[in-house]
Formats: C-alpha cells, sequence, structure tokens
C-alpha cells in the first residue's frame, strides 16, 4: 500500500505541468487577442439581435458566429500555451 501511494505521489509530480514565465511581449499579445475577441463577440451578439431574417437563417448566422468565435479561442489559446512551454 505504502508504494501504491508513493507510486502515485511520484507519478503527481512527473506529470504536474511545468510553465516558463511568458515575456512581456507576450502578454500583451494575449491581453491584446482578448480584447479582441470579446469585442468580435460582442458584435456577432449585437448582429444576432438585429437579425431579420427567418428563423432557419438567423439560427445559421448563429451557428456560424459560435463556430468562428470558437476557432479563434482554440488558436489563441495554443499559441499562449506554446509561449508558455517555450
Amino acid at each position: 500500500m505504502k508504494y501504491l501511494l508513493f507510486g502515485l505521489i511520484a507519478a503527481s509530480f512527473t506529470f504536474s505541468n511545468v510553465y516558463a514565465t511568458e515575456t512581456v511581449t507576450e502578454k500583451t499579445e494575449a491581453v491584446k487577442k482578448d480584447i479582441k475577441r470579446d469585442a468580435q463577440e460582442s458584435m456577432h451578439r449585437v448582429d444576432e439581435a438585429a437579425c431579420t431574417g427567418t428563423d432557419a437563417e438567423c439560427a445559421k448566422r448563429k451557428a456560424e458566429n459560435r463556430a468562428e468565435e470558437a476557432k479563434e479561442v482554440i488558436k489563441d489559446k495554443s499559441s499562449e500555451t506554446k509561449n508558455k512551454v517555450d
């Protein structure tokens, strides 16, 4: 039982995330991307609220906006993670 406990503790230290510090430039770039994404999301919400087409057209536009937003989040977060690891 002791060996199992020590093994789990050792594994948790081995697989823990180790991040380097980001440079100031990388941090400002991350903040800039967050602000840009928030602004784009706000514009999408206004566009969706003002939709005058059919329900299907409005739902299609909303789905496209959500997909675009998700793609941007994934792209930005992966580059931020890469910067933290570098």
